[in-house]
């Protein structure tokens, strides 16, 4: 039935919550500003960096200069220390495996930039031949607009249809609806079920092997 499953990557593919948190409470640290409990950072990201800032940072200082410079230090502080926790999560690898020895082909759509998407793809999960590792371009245009995600069929040359989409996020599922791929909701990652099925997760799995049950 699908051809291809486009994933999200942070708590989808990655466990990458700790090295976000701890990177943006430095940076927060160093502002002067109070910090947050890493379990907060489950709401916080997954929108992209300018929006992860405005998150955090205190309603009587949210403008655009103390946004803009959150961002900037962001990108310095987490450039240094995302990959010291950060990992595939248990079952991925099986996942990726299965999914590879099926021939069925793999792709990533993230909200991290673009240039940092394929970093860390490359060093984390680089034993696998993923067909389009795409993150936030210079045009800046993010999920949940579909833009990204119809791009990716269109470069392979497939119909949105032929696409499941596993994410763990409300972006995610409103990301697939509006491209026309099929949602399933990842319920280890980031976010709860009742988002999930809120913003129109069409399946639900637990572990990361059992979207494997999609392609008997």
């Amino acid at each position: 039935m699908y051809q291809c499953v486009l994933f999200d990557l942070d708590g989808t593919l990655l466990d990458s919550l700790a090295d976000l948190a701890h990177s943006m409470n430095a940076v927060l640290g160093r502002l002067g500003l109070p910090q947050h409990p890493v379990e907060a950072y489950r709401y916080f990201v997954g929108d992209g960096m300018e929006t992860l800032a405005r998150r955090v940072l205190p309603p009587d200082l949210l403008d655009h200069a103390m946004a803009q410079q959150t961002v900037t230090a962001m990108r310095q502080e987490y450039a240094g220390r995302w990959a010291e926790q950060t990992r595939p999560y248990p079952g991925i690898p099986e996942l990726l495996d299965g999914l590879s020895n099926r021939g069925i082909g793999i792709a990533i759509l993230s909200n991290k930039p673009d240039d940092f998407t394929r970093k860390v793809v490359a060093v984390l999960l680089g034993a696998w031949q993923f067909r389009v590792v795409r993150g936030v371009r210079p045009d800046g245009i993010k999920k949940p607009d579909p833009t990204g995600a119809l791009a990716i069929a269109d470069e392979l040359g497939l119909s949105p249809a032929d696409f499941l989409y596993l994410g763990d996020t409300d972006t995610d599922m409103l990301t697939a609806n509006r491209a026309g791929m099929y949602a399933v909701g990842a319920r280890w990652g980031f976010r709860t079920s009742e988002e999930l099925k809120k913003n129109g997760a069409k399946a639900m799995i637990a572990r990361p092997q059992e979207l494997l049950e999609f392609f008997r």
